[in-house]
């Protein structure tokens, strides 16, 4: 299975061009699945030494991965957050194959303005997103742990998903 996993921190669009993504695939034939993981690890409580419910997160993703490849998926797009190169091998450890990372890299006022919008009734929500935007963003580009790079500030959606499929040189 051949898996192109979508890098960045919050608010970058990594769901959106995901979802994109899958467009292109359908239209080329080519049997894929789209995973939010952010769906997988959504649990609470999480356990105190694993904020993110990452170890959860990955037993759910090796499940469903499972059953994926059963019924035929080749490629597989991932949206989520990967910010440590061990992070990166617990995943092609989970995923079992070629593993292409790409990150969003976006200018964090348009993150702002994207949270401004979806955000703007859960003020506590928005806080921490506005606040963990920054964090991250600096937190990836220290560890690079992705294989490509592509600034989609100033991209639209379908711009996006070329620059990408593009940088990292996918479908294969």
């Amino acid at each position: 299975m051949r898996t192109l996993f979508l890098n960045g921190t919050v608010g970058a669009g990594k769901t959106t061009v995901a979802g994109a993504i899958g467009a292109v695939l359908r239209d080329q034939g080519i049997p894929h699945a789209i995973i939010d993981l952010d769906a997988l690890r959504d649990a609470w409580p999480a356990p105190a030494d694993d904020p993110f419910n990452s170890a959860l997160e990955l037993r759910n993703l090796a499940a469903v991965v499972a059953n994926y490849r059963q019924v035929g998926v080749t490629h597989l797009v991932l949206a989520g957050v990967i910010e440590t190169l061990d992070g990166r091998a617990g995943y092609e450890h989970v995923l079992g194959g070629d593993l292409k990372v790409c990150r969003l890299d976006v200018d964090l006022a348009v993150v702002r303005q994207r949270f401004a919008g979806r955000h703007a009734l859960e003020s506590s929500s928005l806080s921490w997103h506005l606040d963990r935007s920054g964090e991250l963003q600096a937190i990836l580009e220290s560890a690079a742990v992705e294989d490509s790079v592509v600034d989609v500030t100033a991209l639209s959606v379908a711009d996006a998903v070329a620059a990408v499929l593009r940088a990292a040189s996918w479908p294969q």
